[in-house]
């Protein structure tokens, strides 16, 4: 299993970028593929975006195209998601998740979450 704790939430006005890191230990990172999901208040979790375990391979969802990149260096054990022009529709708890799902915009396909950082977006 890997372990993972999310890290750079904090509170943006709108147009503002902040840069969501994601640090896993226990197992080797680059036998997981990797995520990023959110959950707002009343929504369920959402797919954001996901990162293949070579990192050669991306998927977003279509909200966040063009504005969110995912990455992740393997040597440092680490996910990163970086968020540009930032709206107040993007505010919630962002999670990272590992594992090989089949599909990786279905939350159960993923074996390991971290805890979540908040993200607030003021408008």
């Amino acid at each position: 299993q890997v372990q993972l704790v999310e890290s750079g939430g904090g509170l943006v006005q709108a147009g503002g970028s902040l840069r969501l890191s994601c640090a896993a230990s226990g197992r080797s990172f680059s036998s997981y593929g990797a995520g990023w999901f959110r959950q707002a208040p009343g929504k369920e979790r959402e797919f954001v975006a996901a990162i293949s375990r070579s990192g050669v391979s991306t998927w977003y969802v279509d909200s966040v195209k063009g504005r969110f990149t995912i990455s992740r260096d393997n040597a440092k054990n680490t996910v990163h998601l970086q968020m540009n022009s930032l709206k107040p529709e993007d505010t919630a708890v962002y999670y990272c998740a590992a594992g090989n799902p089949v599909r990786i915009n279905l939350q159960g396909s993923y074996d390991s979450w971290g805890q979540g950082t908040q993200v607030t977006v003021s408008s």
